[in-house]
């Protein structure tokens, strides 16, 4: 039985957002193969947090930039670390590294944070994601990061392809680890039983406040023109008040913010609507819809990781590009379409079951435990095929020790 700790950036909310999900799904994994599993987290507590007493983990809360944390892992004896995320691994690898050096660590990226903001960026600057820097200071810390691990999970085929092709990534140290979905729901609702469209993300990710934006200003305006009686339901954690003061119930725009069960959510509207204009990793929500039933529109970027060819798409796969009129046309045209069209709505419905279980044959549950257990048993030698690690780990978190050990200095003054 391995004894497993984990350092999250946040806690755990699988009912907030795809990381949630993702996160609960490797710490159910670990309890189902037998291992002890215990969380901590310098965050704050959250009330969408899920319930990990009641699945049998202990839960602690830390503190950054301070020695405390040294005897704590220390006297836990971890046989694995996993960090929550490169900032997660910047602040507290080398404090686990000198407390338990034979641990494994493991670093999970949810997705590639530098590609993410690269492409944000490239919208800003440049209005396609498609024209991105690669090489910036943010990529240069987060594949950094990756090197130092033992084991990187990476949730995206785009993104293991990224990693290896073009930063040059050891393939041993990546783990192909996507996003668990369950299987579609037995019985859906019908057509006829669903009405209106759904958004839904957590108004803290980027990615999808910025979608908000691109249907309250772009889209949804010619929408309810050709169907005036059709409404969109916003639902997310945490929406903002810049959020808020979009509800406009006139319009059909209807902010309604967190919800209770997306699963629900899914099941009762006819079409998802995701104008996703970047990020990374895979998109939750596209998956949920597919779960429910539900045909969506999105995007390349909502798309990616999740199917190869565009036109096998449970719904449309459309421009990203949402500043020219004409692809904005297109992305109202196709959602009328798949809105009052029964029998394209049916034909894309059908599909979402075909998608999701191509997508879910993509991994083994068991493949996570076992990767961990044969590399945990042959840490040594598993290091000794990696020079950059050793390399990395010679410098590189000197200026992240030190200055954390002022800090903590300066606390005591």
């Amino acid at each position: 039985m391995l004894n497993i700790a984990i350092i999250g950036y946040v806690w755990p909310e699988p009912n907030s957002s795809a990381a949630g999900q993702n996160m609960l799904s490797i710490i159910k994994s670990c309890l189902e193969a037998g291992f002890r599993v215990t969380f901590y987290t310098p965050a704050t507590d959250s009330e969408h947090k899920a319930d990990l007493d009641t699945l049998g983990v202990e839960s602690h809360t830390i503190s950054i930039n301070c020695s405390s944390f040294n005897q704590t892992i220390a006297a836990l004896q971890p046989d694995v670390v996993i960090f929550d995320r490169y900032m997660t691994e910047e602040q507290f690898s080398w404090r686990v590294k000198e407390s338990c050096p034979k641990a494994l660590r493991l670093l999970n990226t949810e997705d590639l944070h530098s590609l993410r903001q690269a492409r944000h960026e490239a919208v800003k600057s440049k209005g396609c994601a498609l024209h991105v820097d690669l090489h910036t200071e943010l990529a240069q810390r987060e594949i950094a990061a990756i090197l130092r691990c033992d084991i990187t999970l990476i949730i995206s085929q785009y993104e293991m392809d990224l990693l290896q092709q073009h930063y040059r990534v050891p393939k041993s140290q990546l783990h192909y680890h996507p996003l668990c979905v369950e299987q579609q729901e037995a019985v859906t609702p019908s057509y006829a039983e669903r009405a209106h469209f759904v958004h839904i993300g957590n108004f803290r990710h980027a990615p999808n406040w910025d979608a908000v934006l691109q249907l309250k200003q772009h889209i949804w305006h010619a929408i309810r023109a050709k169907l005036p009686q059709a409404e969109l339901h916003i639902y997310g954690a945490y929406p903002p008040k810049k959020a808020t003061q979009l509800h406009n119930a006139k319009q059909g725009f209807l902010v309604k913010g967190w919800a209770e069960s997306a699963k629900e959510v899914m099941m009762n509207a006819r079409v998802l609507l995701a104008p996703i204009r970047f990020g990374a990793g895979i998109k939750g929500k596209v998956l949920d819809a597919m779960r429910c039933g539900t045909p969506s529109i999105t995007t390349w970027v909502g798309a990616e990781g999740i199917v190869h060819e565009h036109n096998a798409w449970p719904g449309t796969v459309c421009s990203a590009v949402l500043t020219d009129p004409s692809n904005i046309e297109d992305y109202v045209s196709n959602a009328v379409n798949l809105y009052t069209n029964e029998h394209t709505w049916e034909a894309a419905s059908a599909r979402c079951h075909t998608v999701l279980q191509q997508y879910r044959e993509q991994y083994s549950v068991n493949a996570l435990t076992e990767k961990l257990v044969t590399t945990a048993n042959n840490i040594d030698k598993h290091r000794k095929k990696h020079f950059l690690q050793a390399m990395l780990w010679h410098q590189t978190l000197n200026a992240s020790k030190y200055m954390s050990q002022w800090i903590e200095a300066k606390n005591r003054l």
